[in-house]
């Protein structure tokens, strides 16, 4: 039954893929994208990938749709397509080529769920064993991402802080000469565009309704993933999209000022520097104590309770890292005007 349920999912990916390659509309391919992210993070959960699936369902198919709908602001409604078909067939051919390569290797995979695959012989056992002795938590995705690879997470979570700065940069470098529009009739559609925009959905009742019942719901959520990661799925960087796409419903209910007003920018950035100092001052503690840098260890005079000590403390930092820049980002967006 599941095998035939993900048939049926790959099969209805397949078909909004093309459906967003073939409408011009660019609108409806922002709405089909998310619906494709949200098909994606159900085939995540088939395969017991059940964090990426969590993370894949609130940046995927929540807070990048919102995005997407930024900047759609910015651009017209359908795409201005200028294609010959030469550049038809090329396109097709490429396509499809790559398609033959990848049925082709799929030949070669091992069965699904086989625990005799090569990667299931290498470094998994070892991290499953050493997991129950050494760290004593029921999830070891979390044990591996937050203990042993530390350093990766940290490097990580540093990724995403340089990442959110280059894209403020970005938007920092907006002209403040705003064009003339063209006709009276650009001129009232933008105006009522920007005050419908900074007003949010606050005169729509059933979007007003649901939203405030979801909103306490989400951030509750997040935070049982934030401090839950030990023992399910979850983790740092899920709560952090969970949390932030609270958020961002409180400013499309509410409008953005509203929305500031509850985490000013100030704080938001704060919180994007303020989680990768948080985690990487656990690294630093934990060289002052002895250790080597993120051997939680030393945290307690027991070791697996200081190792849950420091999991829960930089998968803290991680959430408000990711936070921070998922809201910062959001707002850089809602801000932006025609230009």
């Amino acid at each position: 039954m599941t095998i035939i349920f993900g048939v049926f999912l790959l099969t209805l990916m397949v078909i909004t893929a093309l459906a967003i390659v073939h409408t011009q509309h660019l609108f409806v391919a922002v709405i089909l994208s998310g619906i494709f992210s949200l098909l994606m993070a159900a085939n995540f959960f088939l395969l017991d990938a059940a964090d990426v699936a969590l993370t894949e369902a609130a940046i995927g198919a929540g807070i990048s749709t919102v995005l997407f709908l930024g900047a759609l602001t910015l651009t017209g409604e359908a795409e201005r397509y200028r294609s010959s078909s030469v550049n038809r067939v090329v396109a097709l051919g490429v396509v499809a080529a790559i398609t033959l390569m990848v049925i082709y290797a799929t030949f070669d995979k091992p069965a699904f769920g086989d625990p005799q695959t090569p990667v299931q012989q290498h470094v998994a056992p070892w991290y499953i064993d050493t997991t129950a002795n050494d760290i004593d938590i029921p999830n070891v995705v979390t044990a591996v991402l937050a203990s042993f690879r530390g350093y990766d997470t940290l490097g990580e979570v540093f990724v995403v802080l340089t990442a959110g700065i280059g894209i403020l940069f970005l938007f920092s470098a907006t002209p403040t000469r705003r064009k003339k529009p063209q006709t009276e009739q650009e001129s009232e559609v933008e105006s009522t565009a920007e005050i419908k925009f900074g007003e949010g959905l606050r005169h729509f009742l059933i979007p007003q309704v649901v939203g405030r019942l979801l909103i306490p719901f989400i951030l509750l959520f997040g935070l049982y993933v934030q401090f839950h990661g030990d023992y399910g799925p979850g983790g740092g960087f899920q709560a952090g999209a969970i949390i932030a796409a609270a958020i961002i419903l409180y400013a499309l209910l509410e409008g953005e000022a509203r929305a500031l007003r509850v985490i000013p920018q100030w704080v938001l950035t704060g919180m994007m520097a303020g989680g990768a100092i948080l985690y990487s001052a656990v690294g630093v503690v934990c060289m002052m104590l002895d250790g080597n840098f993120l051997e939680y260890s030393v945290l307690a005079a027991d070791p697996i309770t200081g190792q849950h000590i420091g999991i829960i403390v930089i998968e803290a930092g991680v959430g408000i890292t990711v936070t921070g820049v998922l809201l910062s980002i959001f707002h850089a967006f809602a801000g932006r005007r025609r230009f």
